[in-house]
């Protein structure tokens, strides 16, 4: 019984001694998430400095006997220096150091080395962000609204007297050239709750359920194609009233006392010629700021135009203003449970103003 003690107390010491967690950064994924002008100002950035740098090094160490006032005061011949180093660490020139000079000895290797595994590393961006696809395009809020402004007219009708909320999550595919297909969206929800053990935070996480193509709920929501251009709406039900933000409650789940909730949707795609998988995902902070209350601006695709003629939208990201009687002037009309519509707007002999189908293309109607 000592020695399982004494063998406890070792390993808790040696558990104690390692700071967790300890973090790595994957070059990889970092390059991946930045732009391709993003990298080439900060690759010639970072080599411009480099440049700098070793011209300074390089007129400290010569041997000359002129002052250093004096070497640093030609601005001209610094700059010209620069520009040479510049060229030797892109591999297209060379330094000329001083025979007896073992610090311009190594300046020049260093040059040299560096213009040796430039051209690598270039390389390597662009295959790293060639096949790095992130197609869609998020709007920058989730909007939470009524459930009866959802876009299935038997879902509309089935809740036209309910006071629960729905959210949706919109984006839209913005490569003109590339095809994606066989696309399918699934939410989970993320929250921490301490522990009845020892009072540590525990993260949890819920699988949500989403409204499949007919309206009825389900593990995850797909579509056949993904036209160019087109907005598609994820629609998660909260089965919850929501009077303000941050909400309280999604799908029986009650998050009082919970902490950093967040909602994930995560894409998965396919794509036509590349024959490559593409996945995407969008944190959505419910302390952070990323929910509004109010549906989403209605958008309408210029059916006659091609994509490259056409203006877009100026509202993605904005929400429909309500009314003093709590309507929208633009959006859907509250249906009645036996399913008639009543006219909300200015237009009476028009029940409802069209909103533009979901998926809809700017080149071709929706399937």
């Amino acid at each position: 019984m000592s020695l399982l003690r004494s063998g406890q107390r070792r390993w808790g010491r040696a558990g104690r001694d390692r700071t967790h967690p300890r973090f790595r950064t994957s070059v990889r994924w970092w390059i991946a998430g930045r732009t391709v002008h993003a990298l080439l100002l900060m690759t010639l950035g970072a080599l411009a400095g480099l440049s700098v740098a070793v011209a300074a090094l390089w007129t400290v160490t010569e041997h000359s006997p002129r002052s250093m006032a004096d070497r640093f005061s030609d601005k001209e011949r610094l700059f010209d220096l620069s520009l040479t180093v510049l060229r030797a660490c892109v591999g297209t020139d060379n330094l000329e150091p001083e025979v007896d000079s073992t610090a311009h000895q190594l300046l020049a290797t260093l040059a040299s080395v560096t213009g040796a595994m430039v051209p690598a590393v270039l390389l390597g961006i662009v295959l790293i962000k060639l096949f790095a696809l992130r197609p869609f395009v998020w709007r920058r809020r989730a909007s939470v609204s009524q459930a009866w402004t959802a876009d299935f007219p038997g879902y509309s009708r089935d809740h036209a007297d309910s006071e629960d909320a729905i959210i949706a999550v919109r984006f839209y595919n913005r490569f003109d050239n590339l095809s994606v297909v066989d696309l399918r969206a699934r939410v989970h929800l993320r929250y921490l709750e301490r522990s009845p053990h020892d009072g540590s935070l525990v993260i949890y996480k819920q699988w949500l359920k989403v409204l499949d193509a007919n309206g009825e709920l389900a593990e995850e929501r797909s579509w056949l194609a993904v036209e160019r251009g087109a907005p598609f709406t994820v629609w998660i039900p909260v089965d919850a009233p929501v009077a303000e933000l941050p909400f309280r409650h999604i799908q029986g789940k009650d998050l009082s006392g919970s902490y950093g909730v967040k909602l994930l949707v995560r894409l998965t795609a396919r794509t036509v010629g590349l024959g490559t998988e593409v996945a995407d995902e969008r944190w959505f902070d419910l302390a952070g700021g990323d929910f509004e209350l109010g549906r989403f601006v209605p958008l309408q695709p210029d059916l006659d135009k091609d994509v490259w003629r056409w203006e877009g939208w100026t509202d993605f990201d904005g929400v429909l203003e309500s009314r003093p009687d709590g309507q929208n002037s633009l959006g859907p009309s509250r249906p009645d449970a036996e399913g008639a519509v009543h006219p909300s707007g200015p237009d009476a002999e028009d029940p409802v103003r069209p909103s533009g189908p979901e998926g809809a293309s700017p080149t071709r109607p929706a399937s």
